[in-house]
């Protein structure tokens, strides 16, 4: 019978999408791992790959639809022998393309055809993810999916999975012992409604601008953050001129490889750096516990327009300033062109937001969930400070916040890794050692 392919989840935290490009068309044979379309999420743009193989029989998402949810029919593929006048134009419920995403010349009337078996569940009532084809293959021989392994796309089953398999090789999942809790996801409004708040300016000129799914999610995640974590602040002055001579020096002697380091360079490696002498403000939360990180994991927040991503410099502390600088260089443009893929945007344990560079003396970062922690990183200005003798002159100081999960890291462990980071970068030197 005929295949639905449905809108993927190309991240965890992915509910809807775009369909920004189909690179097939009606007619065209396609195989598991050939490209079918292009899928814009919240956060970058990713080609789809077939995980069957046959016709495409009718594209029923067209290109540019926006808001298009996870597990929503966008095209049918044939099987061998199969042909258009096969095709259900009604998928099951929870299958559905929404009305208004349907292409014009859709038949709406429905050709008679077996159902899809319903979606699978686990014991704890999870869904199992399968492809309506290898769902019909284990209806037909009584095969348990709870227990089948996915091989497909995030391990969703798929035909060559359940092919070899009888239902004497799959035994019955043990009856669910408590159901699962629902997923608290926050609301991304809060306070007035969006009509109330329109209300307010009747008569007043002004632009109204959609929501698009990137700042969606900022919304979401950042409303769950200030709701949800017990932030607390700490704020150190960090006098920069030791390292800005010492970073000239080393410009100098790197300018033949065409290495040129900047000062959040130097930044990145000294967190790196505190989080291995500071092994406790290491951690995230995880729900009902904390997960200790042995490597420093750093983000680093990178402003593109209509948002922002904090792509992650993995093992952090292991690698050279010049690689540090290259790596981000990297990752940061691909962020504002929107190339990054989901795994080097995610995980990290600590995270660091420097808007020195716009003139900011010291702000407050809000944490990013789950990270422990997040300098806040403000401009190098000149200001009068008192030595060590008591005696008055002029330094370049810069001022950081530390934001801290006060579930994560208490007040003295987080003074310990503020005072880390600053020994670090006002003797940059040591962090060559």
């Amino acid at each position: 019978m005929p295949i639905n392919i449905l809108m993927p989840a190309l991240s965890p935290t992915m509910e809807e999408g775009t369909l920004a490009k189909w690179h097939v068309k009606e007619g065209d044979t396609v195989s598991s791992g050939d490209i079918m379309a292009e899928i814009e999420t919240d956060k970058a743009t990713m080609e789809f790959e077939a995980v069957d193989e046959g016709t495409v029989g009718k594209i029923l998402i067209t290109e540019g639809t926006e808001g298009v949810k996870v597990n929503t029919a966008i095209a049918v593929l044939l099987e061998d022998g199969e042909s258009a006048d096969d095709i259900d134009a009604s998928p099951d419920a929870e299958t559905e393309a929404p009305a208004e995403a349907r292409p014009a010349e859709a038949d709406p009337a429905p050709a008679a055809a077996a159902p899809t078996p319903a979606a699978p569940q686990a014991s704890d009532g999870s869904r199992i993810f399968a492809t309506p084809l290898a769902r019909r293959i284990a209806a037909e021989k009584g095969l348990d999916l709870a227990s089948v392994k996915g091989s497909g796309p995030h391990n969703r089953i798929i035909k060559a999975d359940v092919e070899g398999l009888s239902a004497s090789e799959t035994p019955k999942a043990d009856a669910p012992a408590a159901s699962a809790a629902p997923d608290a996801r926050p609301a991304i409004a809060a306070g007035p409604s969006a009509s109330a708040v329109m209300a307010m300016y009747e008569g007043r000129e002004f632009e109204e601008i959609s929501l698009n799914g990137m700042r969606k999610t900022i919304a979401a995640r950042l409303t769950e953050a200030k709701q949800s974590i017990p932030h607390f602040y700490l704020r150190r002055d960090i006098e920069l001129d030791a390292l800005l001579k010492f970073r000239g020096d080393l410009n100098k002697q790197l300018e033949a490889r065409g290495v040129k380091l900047s000062v959040n360079d130097f930044i990145i490696k000294a967190c790196a750096l505190a989080l291995q002498s500071v092994p406790d403000a290491n951690a995230v939360w995880a729900g009902d516990r904390m997960l200790k990180l042995k490597p420093s994991d750093v983000a680093v927040a990178v402003a593109i327009e209509g948002g922002l991503f904090t792509p992650v410099l993995k093992d952090a502390e292991m690698k050279s300033l010049s690689t540090l600088s290259a790596e981000m260089k990297d990752l940061a443009g691909r962020a504002r062109d929107r190339k990054l893929a989901p795994h080097e945007y995610q995980g990290g344990s600590f995270a660091i937001s420097n808007l020195g560079m716009f003139g900011i003396d010291n702000f407050d970062a809000v944490i990013n969930p789950p990270h422990g922690a997040i300098l806040a990183v403000g401009a190098g200005v000149k200001k009068p400070v008192v030595g060590k003798d008591g005696e008055l002159a002029v330094a370049t100081v810069m001022s950081v916040t530390l934001s801290v999960d006060h579930r994560v890291i208490d007040g003295a462990l987080g003074a310990q890794l503020l005072q880390a980071i600053k020994d670090n970068l006002e003797s940059p030197m040591t962090m060559l050692a």
